[in-house]
């Protein structure tokens, strides 16, 4: 709650000072709040000045030209969430060495200084919530090193810059909320490392570019929203695997909904209303296990809804309304939970919800039809349902890959035929003893390991995760399965199976005989224990090396494993060691030119996770989830 003028006498003092943190604080500048100039000038004689930071406070004026004159040590600079006016000066192009500027969330205004591109080093730019106009300048795209750029929320006008192509570590793009006009330049597809691209809520024109629909580096979302773009949903949408979230909501699409969507894996949030689509709903995209919100209203889509939808454990929010959906719509599985408020303006919708039309004498129509089909056509009827059962026994294998556990009553004499055998709940609480105690072998932050013995005498290991920790437990499991079911090598963990109800999840992996490398190098006491011989020693390393390289080189979707410690390496019967818990690892798929996970970012936190474990994660990287 500090608070008046910023205290530049004393500054001017210390001719040492590298760092200063004020931030979010009730200082004001010089002059009744108009005069930023003094302030800046009692850090002149600093010369190993570094960071600046006075985000949060009341200040007022505008940003004095010598600014520039600061020392060319300054690396950081933090004055967002102020009343900090007028144009950004030129001359801040003098500071080459810096590496951070946020002015966010202020009342600067004039045009973005072509000056900045200068500043080679720059990392990270944060303009947004300001009163910016003009064009982007292109000379944006030769700082090399530039990993964000947020502009969102100001008044910039012109197109988007083709020269963005020429950033390679270009990680976030933030447009959104301006005058936008012009075409997605296609060139934005060789940003190969991309993980949010926002821009939404601009004028922004023509189609969906193949080469930015096919950007697989997306793994947190792509917003389209809110422009006037036209044309198909491109066919490349699926080839993003690990996006989270995709908003094309509010233009002019056209076209069906592809099919290929149901690749998009890792998908939690679909929004595809106020658009013209048109034709049915595909049934794949109740493939996306993880879909929490699908938004498919406003549009002209037609046809039945697809049921597969009901099998999403996942799914909260839908919304199919002022479409032209016909047929019966059913009230299980997760749609047990909505309203009509999620079916209105479909005029050929009936079904159970309140304020629905009842489906009165559909059911007696359909069997007089299905008589007189069977009476006419007999035995091709047959063939047709039998291939149509054949078929859908597919669909039901294919998903099974997927969620794995069946329930109690469930037929099992197909378990030998599947690549992933189906285990239920019970078979897994018998195998454990109950989850007794007495077969507790590990635990950790997301839950237990328990030994056991299956009906076919296989040896496992369950590890259950603790549903009570939900946000957590969604991420890291669902990051699990991705990975796990992706890569194969003698020296990482095999799944067998998963379970995965809404309040069971569980993995199920082949026993260690030999425990975990931990346990083998130190005692209950933590000292180092002579169990191993150093051959030993040499041969595990040697094959954590080996799965390792694989992961990163020649997996076909790269891994940054992100946790490796002993406990987390396993050892068979031949003490060969098995990498294991892959819950907190990254993605980047790509091959090995454009595979990289070098953010300074990365590495911290998703989802409230810490990536690493004390004692092993960098320090750093410790540090700034804690900041």
């Amino acid at each position: 709650m500090l608070s008046g003028e910023l205290p530049s006498k004393i500054i001017c003092n210390f001719r040492q000072l590298q760092f200063l943190y004020l931030s979010y604080n009730n200082f004001v500048s010089h002059d009744s709040n108009t005069n930023l100039e003094p302030f800046f000038a009692s850090l002149m004689n600093s010369s190993n000045f570094q960071e600046l930071e006075l985000a949060g406070n009341s200040l007022g004026g505008k940003l004095p030209h010598i600014i520039g004159n600061l020392p060319t040590s300054m690396q950081h600079i933090h004055l967002e969430e102020n009343l900090i006016h007028g144009f950004i000066p030129p001359h801040i192009s003098n500071l080459v060495n810096l590496t951070f500027l946020k002015l966010s969330s202020n009342r600067i205004n004039g045009t973005i200084p072509h000056s900045l591109c200068k500043i080679v080093r720059l990392e990270r730019i944060y303009l947004s919530d300001n009163y910016l106009s003009g064009e982007i300048p292109s000379s944006l795209g030769d700082i090399k090193h530039l990993g964000l750029l947020d502009l969102s929320r100001n008044k910039l006008s012109g197109s988007i810059p083709d020269s963005f192509a020429n950033l390679p570590q270009l990680r976030r793009l933030l447009l959104y909320d301006n005058n936008l006009s012009g075409i997605i330049p296609p060139s934005l597809g060789k940003c190969v490392n991309l993980e949010i691209l926002d821009l939404s809520h601009n004028k922004i024109t023509g189609m969906i570019p193949s080469e930015v629909a096919a950007l697989t580096s997306l793994k947190l979302y792509l917003n389209l929203s809110n422009n006037e773009l036209q044309g198909p949903l491109p066919l490349e949408l699926s080839k993003m695997e690990m996006v989270l979230a995709i908003d094309i909501s509010m233009n002019n699409l056209s076209g069906t909904v592809p099919p290929q969507i149901e690749n998009c894996i890792a998908l939690e949030y679909l929004n595809l209303s106020g658009n013209s689509l048109e034709g049915p709903l595909p049934n794949s995209l109740g493939q996306l296990s993880y879909i929490q919100s699908l938004d498919v209203s406003c549009n002209k889509l037609n046809g039945t809804i697809p049921e597969s939808l009901q099998l999403c454990s996942y799914l909260k929010t839908l919304n199919f309304s002022f479409n032209k959906f016909s047929g019966n719509v059913s009230n299980n599985g997760v749609f047990s939970s909505l309203t009509i408020d999620s079916f209105l303006g479909n005029n050929d919708l009936c079904g159970p919800f309140n304020g629905m039309k009842q489906c009165h004498g559909k059911k007696s129509y359909h069997l007089v039809f299905l008589l007189v089909s069977v009476l006419l056509f007999g035995t091709p009827m047959i063939c047709m349902c039998r291939n149509s059962m054949i078929i859908k026994s597919k669909m039901r294998k294919k998903l099974r890959v997927v969620t794995g556990c069946d329930s109690e009553d469930e037929e099992e004499d197909e378990t030998k035929e599947l690549k992933y055998p189906r285990v239920s709940y019970r078979q897994l609480r018998e195998a454990t003893g109950g989850f007794s105690a007495s077969s507790l072998i590990g635990s950790g932050r997301f839950g237990w390991v328990y030994k056991g013995v299956l009906l076919d005498n296989t040896r496992v290991a369950v590890k259950v995760l603790d549903t009570r920790t939900d946000g957590e437990i969604s991420w890291s499991f669902r990051r699990e399965c991705e990975i796990l079911k992706k890569i194969r090598h003698r020296n990482l963990i095999r799944i067998i199976t998963i379970c995965n109800k809404p309040e069971f999840k569980a993995l199920v992996l082949p026993l260690m005989s030999n425990g975990s490398l931990e346990k083998h190098l130190y005692d209950p006491n933590h000292e180092l224990s002579q169990r191993l011989d150093v051959i030993q020693l040499v041969r595990i390393c040697s094959d954590v090396a080996e799965g390792m390289c694989y992961l990163h080189h020649y997996s076909p979707v790269k891994v940054v494993h992100c946790d490796l410690k002993p406990s987390n390496i396993l050892l068979d019967d031949d003490f060969t060691a098995l990498v294991t818990d892959f819950g907190i690892s990254r993605l980047a798929k790509g091959d090995d030119n454009t595979s990289t996970c070098n953010n300074s970012t990365s590495f911290s936190s998703t989802h409230g996770l810490l990536f690493g474990s004390v004692g092993y994660i960098a320090p750093g990287m410790y540090f700034q989830h804690f900041l």
